[in-house]
């Protein structure tokens, strides 16, 4: 990079936290800090629904995968998330919504304590925000690798730089600054990626590569699966991601909650699907032809894109694909800050102070700023570990840790807001929590020589079995249980449960 990428990267920064400011205005109390006060239109929550999916890993870990085994890494990841995002618009988009636009909360799993009770409510958040603190530490680790290729700077001044510039805008500005950068860093990307095609594909002799060039590439490029990535991990992949990307991860379910009622809460989930279908093959498709154009450094390829615009890119455009590089790293680190953010304000911290039960809304406000600024803080420390022996490497992390993790968490989340499970309770919820979390030890670390799908697998079906079979033989269903499910569904009260609920006021059932 010389210095006028350097001033893209800049510009790049001024105008994220110009946004934050901006959005600052529009933010009055929790409500509008963490769902946009219900007004959030269907396509901007789409496309900040598709943008805060994924972040650097794709350019790192996910290039390294297409590096080695070609095609593979677009069957057995976007095209999954696509499929499941899909499924999620019909089984839970709308229900998703209906959590603040008929219960009036604010946080995603602020109905639980009513839709089981208190300590279920608080097993999901606690875990669920740990989670998260290693989740969002292996993007800001992805990004700082990317940038050290780039500028020479050490990881940890990467990651202090991406998080603190990230922790000004979001924090100020709550979800409305989340969705408007979102917006922002996907036309930067739409560009970028774009470019970076246009150009591989005049190294490759035109749009002709397009077809050409898989006679060229390693045997096996063009399978759909290879290594590792085996058909029975895209099928373990697709169960895992129907509730990860459905709103199990939480930062996806608040874009849901932020449009104004249900159906536009579908249609935003289509259009991420849509985006998820068709945008990373834009995206990989230079990924893919890499091991023509060079030689990547690393053992795991993780280098391969970065390389790849240094060789090829001019200054200044290789400033802008430096910048989305960013953009997704931002996107998806920023919205799970305000998601933990939502739980700790609205669901942790009232469970543990009496004093938190009565905030009133520029103190909430204040906690709910404060505590983003915890997060991003904690997980950037989780970064500096990322490479560590417990961790391993960053695709590990993704991959491993929170494929495997996000069922016991979402399990009881997501379907308690489905009918078919009305006699699932708090014994369901916790047994099934407490199981998946066991089996993820025991298939990860307990038993050595594990296949990677069933690493995987194994956690979200635990739960998932065990929540179902729990219902039918211990029903735990009360007729306050079944008036919550009945405000989540077609046919259900509408309006709102109380005065002032539309403005993150307190759910009672």
């Amino acid at each position: 990079m010389n210095s006028l990428d350097g001033a893209v990267l800049i510009g790049y920064f001024g105008v994220m936290i110009a946004i934050g400011l901006w959005s600052h205005r529009r933010v009055d109390d929790v409500s509008d800090f963490f769902t946009a006060g219900g007004t959030m239109p269907w396509w901007l929550s789409g496309i900040s629904h598709h943008m805060s999916g994924y972040s650097a890993v794709m350019f790192t870990g996910y290039a390294g995968i297409a590096y080695r085994y070609g095609i593979t890494s677009y069957v057995t990841w976007a095209f999954p998330v696509a499929v499941g995002i899909a499924i999620g618009a019909r089984l839970f988009a709308g229900r998703l919504n209906r959590l603040r636009s008929r219960l009036g909360v604010a946080s995603p799993l602020e109905y639980l304590k009513n839709r089981y009770d208190l300590p279920t409510q608080q097993a999901l958040a606690w875990s669920g925000v740990l989670l998260k603190v290693v989740d969002v530490g292996a993007k800001w680790a992805a990004i700082a690798t990317l940038l050290s290729v780039f500028t020479g700077l050490s990881l940890n001044q990467g990651i202090l730089i991406t998080g603190v510039i990230t922790g000004i805008y979001c924090t100020v500005g709550g979800l409305w600054a989340d969705a408007l950068t979102e917006l922002g860093q996907f036309v930067i990307q739409l560009v970028a990626g774009v470019a970076m095609l246009v150009t591989v594909l005049g190294e490759l002799g035109g749009a002709g590569g397009l077809w050409t060039v898989w006679d060229r590439l390693p045997d096996g490029h063009s399978r759909p699966t290879a290594g590792p990535y085996t058909l029975a991990f895209l099928l373990a992949y697709l169960f895992i991601k129907t509730f990860e990307y459905s709103g199990g991860m939480w930062n996806q379910a608040q874009r849901y909650m932020a449009t104004r009622d249900a159906r536009e809460a579908r249609r935003s989930a289509l259009l991420s699907a849509a985006l998820w279908l068709v945008w990373p093959v834009v995206l990989f498709f230079p990924m893919w032809a890499a091991p023509l154009l060079v030689t990547a450094r690393r053992p795991d390829a993780s280098d391969a894109y970065a390389l790849l615009t240094e060789r090829l890119l001019p200054h200044g455009l290789l400033g802008l694909v430096v910048v989305g590089f960013f953009s997704h790293t931002m996107a998806m680190c920023s919205s799970d800050a305000n998601a933990v953010s939502a739980v700790f304000t609205r669901d942790i911290a009232p469970a543990v102070s009496s004093r938190a039960r009565d905030w009133s809304h520029r103190r909430g406000l204040l906690a709910a700023r404060l505590s983003t600024v915890c997060f991003l803080a904690l997980s950037m420390a989780i970064a500096t570990q990322v490479n560590s022996p417990t961790f391993k490497d960053i695709i590990t992390v993704v991959i491993k840790w929170v494929a495997g993790l996000v069922g016991p968490i979402s399990i009881p989340f997501l379907l308690g807001t489905v009918p078919a499970f009305r006699r699932s309770g708090p014994t369901a919820a916790l047994v099934s929590w407490a199981a998946g979390l066991f089996a993820f030890w025991l298939t990860n670390y307990g038993i050595a020589g594990g296949r990677l799908q069933v690493q995987i697998a194994a956690p979200v079906a635990t739960s998932l079995l065990l929540f179902a079979a729990i219902g039918l033989i211990r029903p735990e269903a009360t007729p306050e249980r079944d008036a919550v499910l009945a405000r989540l569904n077609e046919g259900g009260a509408g309006g709102l449960l109380g005065a002032g609920t539309s403005r993150g006021g307190d759910f009672r059932a």
